[in-house]
């Protein structure tokens, strides 16, 4: 199966020209961050979209579905905002002619993405390098990815474009990775193998260990009870 948008490309605005070859102009960390949060929030909350400056606020620090959690103030978050919005990746919009100015993303189009590749490219954006698997249970919260080659197409798509880079797999592992390039440096490229001391051996099982739970469902279920606490604090104009 393949993506609609396969043969979309990115608006030539978002490309550059370095050593004869055109090359996608990356974005800031924040930047970054805000553009993952307009994306993920169109999808999963999107009775409370477009983002009020609070609301893009508390969605940028909220601690989950985040990596790193940060803790960025109104003022660094209009100015990534106001910056999206120069680049064309987002716009101003006062739904309902409310006086309370929002924002809403435009990198469908921008980007010459589809649904599925825009929910991947947000996961990207929100946590870093990940698997295949990971991103399908990550990303389908957002859009339907039926299966792994679904979530292979939308790679392939996005490396294709120049928005995403294949990575080799952690130290230790097998599967491969990928990594947005929108922002290089908003995640470290290769994270380390967990590590144990002396004193602290790897744990080892005396018994047989119970039969284990769907982990991804459990993740699903998590992350949509953490999606319903944050529209209503949304809605409730909670800040944390």
């Amino acid at each position: 199966m393949k993506s609609s948008a396969a043969n979309a490309r990115p608006d030539r605005a978002l490309l550059k020209k370095e050593d004869d070859t055109l090359v996608i102009e990356t974005i800031s960390k924040t930047e970054a961050r805000l553009l993952g949060v307009l994306l993920e929030k169109a999808m999963t909350t999107p009775e409370t979209y477009p983002l009020s400056l609070n609301a893009a606020v508390n969605a940028a620090n909220q601690k989950s579905n985040r990596e790193p959690v940060l803790s960025l103030d109104e003022d660094a978050v209009l100015e990534a905002l106001e910056s999206l919005v120069d680049r064309n990746l987002a716009k101003r919009v006062f739904p309902g002619h409310s006086r309370v100015e929002k924002f809403a993303h435009t990198a469908g189009a921008k980007l010459g993405l589809n649904a599925a590749a825009l929910a991947v490219l947000a996961e990207l954006l929100l946590r870093g390098p990940q698997t295949v698997g990971e991103l399908r249970t990550r990303a389908r919260r957002m859009a339907p990815l039926e299966s792994l080659e679904v979530v292979e197409n939308v790679l392939r798509q996005l490396v294709d474009n120049r928005l995403g880079r294949r990575l080799p797999p952690d130290p230790g592992g097998r599967a491969e990775r990928f990594a947005q390039v929108l922002c290089p440096d908003a995640h470290p490229l290769d994270a380390p193998p967990p590590r144990y001391t002396d004193d602290q051996a790897v744990p080892r099982a005396t018994a047989p260990a119970p039969a284990a739970p769907d982990l991804a469902a459990l993740i699903e279920r998590i992350e949509e009870l953490e999606r319903r606490i944050e529209s209503l604090e949304e809605q409730l104009g909670i800040t944390r």
